[in-house]
């Protein structure tokens, strides 16, 4: 991955003034590298002697509480104090991680829109990055947003400016948005990134654990239940979907990221080639896609449910009922492998 240099130039410019207010912002329904690269590059400003604020729409997932500093983030849908919203209005520049459009800030949107001055700075890997933001670091061959901060930090002050806890923060989302390094973006330079981080004295381990072995029993039970009732399979059993309604949720006292992961498991049946999860709120169907190999789920989610996202990991939503979702999905796989989009 290579950073541009004139990039790097007008970032550096934009921190060499002390004592900035940054505000650091990540999209709804945080994952491990939203929150990881939050916090690793909100240690890497304070170490500048930056004052730094991590916002988040709504609660990230509780198998990340663990993560130094991850007490100092602001979560806006909950915060009675206003802290989001002075934080934005005071707010000398912007950061916007692991996102590549303001909407997907969704209830938080209309805060950032109140501050108009502050320079709006993109690290993100999502495909087609929205033309709002004053720099852009958008780098969609990176395997994750962790990974675009770990060569930021390289490339602007060397690694052994990099702590233990900042490595964590970073091997977090290294390790969440390559499903523990067994999707695609698996290059030399991710390994070496990896190796400088156990240098760091990461304990891989107890990292693992700390993400992957932290479920509720609720969880566990709740997996058991859509693996053995909900998932459905169609096209000779190459594409698969699942679905939770709001009902089945409070069954199995949901939490936030209950669901993380369960779409991924379809893929392994042997010639499973694309999977969804359909994941009810209150307002609308969340839609998450999975693939293997050259089946296109940005493409698709983009085409049938206004999303996108990566060739084999995309998302988008469903206004409409489960059911008529489910049925619209159906339709699209049909279209989609009609015009050999499926292989």
């Amino acid at each position: 991955m290579k950073l541009s240099a004139e990039n790097l130039d007008r970032l550096r410019a934009l921190l060499s003034e002390p004592a900035r207010r940054i505000v650091l912002l990540s999209h709804t329904n945080p994952d491990g590298d939203a929150v990881g690269s939050s916090l690793a590059w909100a240690a890497a400003l304070r170490a500048l002697g930056h004052s730094v604020t991590c916002i988040v729409p709504n609660k990230y997932p509780y198998f990340l509480d663990w993560m130094p500093g991850i007490d100092e983030v602001v979560v806006f849908k909950t915060d009675a104090e206003g802290r989001a919203v002075r934080a934005l209005a005071e707010a000398d520049l912007l950061f916007c991680l692991d996102f590549n459009a303001i909407s997907r800030l969704e209830i938080l949107s209309e805060a950032i829109g109140a501050n108009t001055a502050a320079p709006r700075v993109l690290i993100d890997h999502h495909l087609a990055p929205a033309p709002e933001f004053d720099l852009s670091f958008s780098h969609p061959e990176a395997s994750s947003t962790c990974f675009v901060v770990y060569c930021l930090i390289e490339a602007l002050w060397g690694t052994a400016t990099i702590t233990r806890e900042m490595a964590e923060a970073l091997y977090v989302g290294l390790m969440t948005d390559t499903g523990n390094f067994a999707f695609s973006s698996l290059t030399p330079e991710l390994f070496r990134a990896v190796a400088v981080l156990v240098e760091r004295g990461i304990r891989i381990p107890d990292i693992h654990n700390s993400v992957y072995n932290a479920y509720t029993e609720d969880r566990a039970r709740l997996f058991g239940y859509v693996i053995n009732r909900k998932m459905q399979l169609i096209e000779q059993g190459t594409v698969a979907y699942m679905s939770l309604t709001e009902a089945e949720m409070r069954r199995f006292r949901f939490q936030q990221g209950d669901s993380e992961g369960f779409v991924n498991y379809p893929l392994t049946i042997k010639k499973m080639k694309m999977t969804a999860m359909f994941l009810a709120h209150r307002k609308f169907i969340r839609v998450s896609l999975r693939s293997r190999g050259e089946v296109d789920v940005n493409l698709f989610a983009r085409r049938y449910f206004e999303g996108g996202g990566h060739k084999n990991a995309a998302g988008g939503k469903s206004f409409d009922t489960m059911e008529r979702t489910i049925e619209r999905y159906v339709a699209a796989v049909r279209e989609f492998a009609a015009e050999g989009h499926l292989g």
